[in-house]
C-alpha cells in the first residue's frame, strides 16, 4: 500500500516565472514557490529567453524543505511552448542578431515568423488540417524556417538540437532525448502513429531536419506522464535537492498541464450538466497571459481555425482540440496600465471590480454598464477560430473623458470582449461535433471573479473553479505521480488529484 504521505513535485515554467509545488497523493498543495525569469525584446515582435537561466531557476525554486527526500516519488515539468536551440555539445546557440549565446530561446509569443507562417499555410500541405488549416507563427516550423533564413551562420548551421521548452526541461532532468507527444503533436506537426511527414519539411525548405531520422527535432516519443530514462540523473538530483533516480514524467505544455489539473475532477453532487457524462462534455480554459481552450474527444474532430485534433497530446489515447486567445491577461494589463486614470487607480487603491459594482449601484447587472463601449481584443492577432495573426485590436465608443469611471468601463469592455471570443471558439467547436456543457477554468485570471462571471454569462454555461487554484502545478505533479507508477493512468491520477472548489452559474437575468 502506498503511504498517503508521499509527495510529488510539479514545476511550471510560465511566461515570466518559474513556479513549483509540493503536492500530496490526493492533490493538496503543501508548499509553493516562485522565481522570476528574464524576457528580452531585441526588436518588435521578437521575444527571447535563456534556457540556462530557466533551468537555474527550476533548481532554486525549492518546495521540499521539511520533507524527507525519499518521500518525493516523482517530478513533472510543464512549460510554455517556446523553442530552445542547443549545439552538438548541448550548449546554447543564439536566436537573435546580437549573437548573445545565452539568449537561445524563441518564446511562444514571438511573432517574428509571421511571413514564414503565411508561406507554410500557402503550401496547403495535408498536415495543416491538424492545425485548423492555418500555420500559426506561435508554432515551431515557421520559427525554425525563420532561423534558417535569417541566422544561418550564427544559429542554424551550429544547431544540433531543437527542443520545445518542456522537453528541454525533462532532458536536463534525465538526460533522455525522448520527446513528449504533447509538444511534438501540438506544435511541430508530428502525427502518431505515422510520425514525421518528411514531405512537409521538404516542401517548406527544411529538408535538412530529415537527417539521422529527425534527430535534431526528436526521433523517440512517448505519452505525457511516461517515465523517462532512469529518472533524475545524479547531477540533476543534486541541483534539485532530490534523490537520484526519482521518477520524471514526460512533460506537458503549460496550458495542457492546467487542463490535467482541472478537467478530470469528480463533479458528483454539484448538479452540473456534465455529471454522468463523458469527460468530452467538458472544456478546460487555462487563463493567464494568454488563454487556451482545451476540449477532448474520443474520435478526431477537425475544427476550422482551431488546433488539432492531436492524439495523446493531453490525455493519452484521447484527441485534443486547442483553441486560444494570444493575449488575455496581457491585454487587460495593457488596457488598464495605458489609461490616463491608472495613476489615480493606484493612488486610491480602488479595485476595478468593486468600483464597477458601485457604478452599477445594485440596480442592474454590471454587464450592462458596457453597452456603449466595445473592444475587439485581437491586439496580438487572432489565434482561433479566425486564425489570423495579422488582426489588430479596436476600441469603439471612446469619449474625451479620462476618469476612473472611464477606466473601469474600458476594463469591463475588455473582459467582455475576451468572453465573447471564448463564445466564438466554443461555437466553432460545437459546430464541428463537440458537445461541451461545462467550462473548467484555471490560471491567474480564474482568480478574477468578474472575468469568471462574465464568461459564464457570455457562454450560458456553468464555470467550475478548482479547489486548488494552482491547477497547472497540480497537472505537472500528476505527471510525476504517473511516472512513479503510484497511479496506473493519467485519467486515474487526475480524477484523484483534481477537485472542484466552486461553481459559478450564468446570470439568468441576462439573455444572450
Amino acid at each position: 500500500m502506498i503511504s498517503s504521505w508521499v509527495c510529488y513535485v510539479g514545476v511550471d515554467v510560465g511566461t515570466a516565472s518559474v513556479r513549483a509545488a509540493l503536492v500530496t497523493r490526493d492533490g493538496l498543495l503543501r508548499s509553493t514557490a516562485e522565481e522570476p525569469i528574464s524576457i528580452w525584446e531585441p526588436q518588435s515582435d521578437h521575444y527571447v529567453q535563456s534556457s540556462t537561466e530557466i533551468w537555474e531557476k527550476c533548481c532554486t525554486v525549492k518546495v521540499t524543505q521539511g520533507v524527507e527526500r525519499n518521500q518525493v516519488r516523482g517530478i513533472g515539468f510543464d512549460a510554455t511552448c517556446s523553442l530552445v536551440v542547443l549545439d552538438q555539445t548541448f550548449q546554447p546557440v543564439p536566436v537573435s542578431q546580437d549573437g548573445d549565446r545565452q539568449k537561445n530561446v524563441v518564446m511562444w509569443m514571438d511573432h517574428r515568423a509571421a511571413e514564414q507562417a503565411a508561406r507554410i499555410t500557402n503550401t496547403g500541405h495535408k498536415v495543416l488540417s491538424r492545425v485548423g488549416g492555418v500555420m500559426s507563427p506561435e508554432m515551431q516550423p515557421p520559427k525554425l524556417l525563420w532561423l534558417k533564413e535569417n541566422l544561418k551562420e550564427s544559429c542554424w548551421n551550429k544547431a544540433a538540437h531543437f527542443f520545445d521548452l518542456p522537453d528541454f526541461l525533462s532532458w536536463k532532468a534525465t538526460g533522455s532525448l525522448t520527446r513528449s507527444l504533447c509538444t511534438l503533436v501540438c506544435k511541430w506537426t508530428y502525427c502518431p502513429p505515422e510520425g514525421w511527414d518528411a514531405s512537409f519539411w521538404t516542401s517548406i525548405g527544411l529538408e535538412d531536419l530529415l537527417e539521422n531520422n529527425f534527430s535534431k527535432i526528436g526521433s523517440v516519443t512517448c505519452s505525457p506522464g511516461s517515465p523517462l530514462g532512469g529518472g533524475l540523473t545524479q547531477e540533476a538530483a543534486v541541483d534539485l535537492g532530490l534523490v537520484p533516480g526519482t521518477a520524471v514524467g514526460a512533460s506537458l505544455i503549460d496550458a495542457h498541464a492546467g487542463g490535467l489539473g482541472v478537467i478530470g475532477a469528480d463533479v458528483k453532487g454539484f448538479n452540473l450538466p456534465c455529471e454522468d457524462q463523458p469527460i468530452t462534455s467538458r472544456m478546460a480554459m487555462i487563463c493567464g497571459t494568454s488563454t487556451c481552450h482545451m476540449a477532448i474527444s474520443e474520435q478526431p474532430l477537425f475544427v476550422p481555425g482551431v488546433w488539432g485534433p492531436c492524439l495523446s497530446a493531453m490525455v493519452p489515447d484521447m484527441w485534443l482540440n486547442e483553441g486560444g486567445q494570444s493575449a488575455t491577461g496581457r491585454l487587460i494589463d495593457h488596457m488598464v496600465k495605458g489609461h490616463a486614470a491608472y495613476t489615480q487607480l493606484q493612488e486610491q487603491a480602488h479595485y476595478l471590480n468593486s468600483h464597477l459594482s458601485l457604478m452599477a449601484n445594485a440596480h442592474s447587472a454590471v454587464d450592462l454598464l458596457g453597452s456603449s463601449l466595445h473592444v475587439w481584443p485581437d491586439f496580438h492577432g487572432n489565434r482561433s477560430p479566425l486564425a489570423d495573426p495579422t488582426l489588430k485590436g479596436m476600441v469603439v465608443g471612446l469619449s474625451l473623458s479620462q476618469t476612473l469611471d472611464d477606466l473601469a468601463l474600458l476594463y469591463l469592455a475588455t473582459v467582455q470582449a475576451l468572453a465573447l471570443g471564448t463564445l466564438h471558439i466554443l461555437e466553432a467547436m460545437k459546430e464541428a461535433g463537440h458537445d461541451i456543457r461545462t467550462l473548467f477554468l484555471c490560471g491567474g485570471l480564474s482568480k478574477n471573479s468578474l472575468f469568471v462571471q462574465i464568461h459564464a454569462n457570455a457562454t450560458g454555461l456553468p464555470v467550475v473553479l478548482p479547489d486548488q487554484m494552482e491547477a497547472v502545478l497540480i497537472g505537472a505533479a500528476v505527471l510525476g505521480a504517473c511516472a512513479s507508477q503510484d497511479y496506473t493512468t493519467i485519467q486515474e491520477a487526475m480524477e484523484k488529484m483534481a477537485k472542484v472548489g466552486k461553481v459559478v452559474q450564468p446570470n439568468q437575468e441576462l439573455k444572450r
